[in-house]
């Protein structure tokens, strides 16, 4: 894809500080570095996010992930690690080439906060969505 940022890093048309590249995959820094070590994952062939990869696909970026993250936290001396994939706008992707984020977490005062609000649980409401979700074909 000519538009993709992404797609020029893997062309070498973008310089990028990689840190782990196969024939399937790269991953290198993210230049915003919201922690120290804050690293993308993609992907070499151009897909929209998670939702639009085939399960082979899929199975390569997420199979790469648990070595990646420990390596990036014992060179960064992390205490934690993020692991985030957004998926379409309202979800906070904002590059439309699939990825995951590998952020280091240092402490409750480091630069990534990420807070879930509780709710009450609707043990009825559960049961029906979790049951209109294993009902749906794909």
């Amino acid at each position: 894809m000519t538009d993709c940022i992404f797609c020029k890093i893997v062309d070498g048309e973008i310089p990028a500080a990689k840190v782990y590249e196969d024939q399937n995959l790269l991953a290198f820094l993210d230049i915003s570095q919201v922690t120290p070590g804050h690293t993308l994952l993609i992907p070499k062939k151009h897909v929209r996010n998670v939702l639009e990869m085939d399960a082979v696909s899929a199975s390569q970026l997420f199979e790469a992930v648990p070595d990646l993250a420990r390596k990036i936290m014992k060179a960064t001396g992390a205490l934690g690690m993020n692991i985030i994939n957004n998926n379409e706008e309202v979800a906070g992707q904002t590059v439309f080439h699939a990825h995951v984020h590998l952020a280091p977490r240092y402490g409750a005062d480091d630069d990534l906060k990420i807070s879930f609000l509780s709710h009450e649980p609707d043990f009825e409401k559960l049961a029906s969505l979790a049951e209109k979700i294993q009902q749906t074909e794909v």
